[in-house]
């Protein structure tokens, strides 16, 4: 009799992680998925957090390794989940971020505007579905929440998804903040599902607030960090630049790959050549391109790239209440005389914006909890001041960044 394929992988969060699903094999073996490697989770968060240079790939592996406890846990609990349903998500989650672009977050809106990255996984979802011959209909149709069973879907895109449980337990490690650590073996420990809907029960509530506080200090300690954000947005201009000076250098800004095709050809639409080029674009691409124009002969994309590289980044400042006017003319004026530029392209230069957080949602996002005596609760209707008063209240910071 043939021994059943089974691999383990040495994750260092989570211990060994095991793969034994034929689908999953193959779906980890696809070249688009492969190319999670070579995608920082994080961005640029390493130029702040040196440890943060893990993969979308690494992230992947994790958010599965998750789901398969998950799905464990409920089918102790008597949850009927069966073997088709059970790959069907795993194979969902572990495809769940695979849209996401050179860079992930960071680029999200600059190479391919109006596009999310969801829109995307589900595009590759459905063209690698064409090529296993209809083995992922079941994983899309729970990735897009089309299924009658709606907690399988709430497993991949929820408050409590594995998603979110993943990236914030693997994103602490790798930056070594602790304050992002969260109890996810006993919140998993804690899940359970009443008439199709994912709960937890009464036992979890400590540990979902802890996860929702460590989820809100993570964002502004790491995610929105002042120093990422400077990072982030110098990224942006020089895709920024570059779009604006294709038209008459595209000849000399070319770097002969796909990423060309995003500057020059790209009508907007998603076609089917649009993907092909966008599933061959990774961090590498990027990276190449901007040592090369580094030495373009347009000061304001040399300068930025070469900031970039030398991580001479945009001072940045963060505060509540929007910037006065008056400074920000000053430093206008002075930009304008140190670096003699002309006033048209001074948002190269120094610019403001706004950026806001909110952890928890009550009206658009429910945690539930249901009790021992059957009663079900929004965890923001429980007699909780924290999650109530504190965690429901968005957090908004205006931002300056300068040359």
């Amino acid at each position: 009799m043939e021994q059943a394929l089974r691999k383990i992988i040495n994750d260092p969060v989570y211990g060994f992680i095991t793969i034994n699903d034929p689908l999953i094999f193959r779906l980890m073996a696809q070249p688009v998925y492969q190319r999670l490697r070579r995608i920082h989770q994080m961005a640029l968060a390493h130029l702040v957090y040196p440890g943060a240079v893990h993969s979308r790939l690494h992230h992947s592996l994790g958010a599965y390794h998750l789901m398969c406890q998950a799905v464990a846990e409920l089918r102790l609990k008597g949850i009927d989940i069966s073997p088709d349903e059970e790959t069907a998500v795993k194979a969902a989650i572990l495809l769940h971020d695979i849209g996401h672009g050179p860079y992930s977050h960071a680029l999200e809106y600059t190479l391919i505007p109006g596009v999310q990255h969801e829109t995307l996984s589900l595009l590759i979802m459905q063209q690698l579905n064409d090529l296993l011959d209809g083995e992922l209909t079941l994983a899309i149709d729970i990735f897009t929440n089309q299924y009658h069973k709606p907690f399988l879907h709430q497993l991949i895109s929820g408050q409590l998804d594995m998603d979110r449980m993943d990236y914030l337990t693997r994103d602490s490690f790798f930056t070594g903040v602790s304050e992002g650590v969260i109890g996810y073996a006993r919140i998993l420990k804690m899940l359970h599902v009443h008439e199709g809907q994912l709960m937890v029960e009464e036992k979890g509530i400590y540990s979902v607030e802890k996860f929702l506080v460590a989820r809100r200090q993570m964002y502004w300690q790491v995610y929105l960090h002042k120093t990422v954000l400077a990072s982030e947005k110098m990224l942006v201009k020089i895709m920024e630049r570059v779009h604006e000076l294709y038209p008459l250098n595209g000849t000399s800004l070319s770097i002969n790959q796909p990423l060309d095709y995003f500057f020059q050809e790209f009508s907007g639409e998603m076609t089917k050549t649009a993907l092909e080029n966008f599933c061959r674009l990774d961090d590498a691409d990027i990276l190449f391109a901007i040592k090369k124009w580094a030495s373009f002969s347009d000061p304001i994309l040399s300068l930025l790239c070469t900031s970039l590289l030398n991580r001479k980044l945009y001072k940045t400042s963060l505060q509540t209440q929007p910037f006065n006017a008056t400074k920000i003319a000053l430093l206008e004026a002075e930009i304008l005389s140190r670096y003699r530029v002309d006033k048209k392209d001074l948002h190269y230069y120094i610019f403001c914006g706004e950026t806001a957080n909110t952890t928890y949602t009550p009206e658009h996002e429910k945690i539930l909890i249901i009790f021992k005596n059957g009663m079900i609760k929004n965890i923001a209707e429980i007699d909780n001041p924290l999650i109530h008063q504190t965690l429901s209240m968005p957090v908004k910071k205006f931002y300056i960044c300068h040359l």
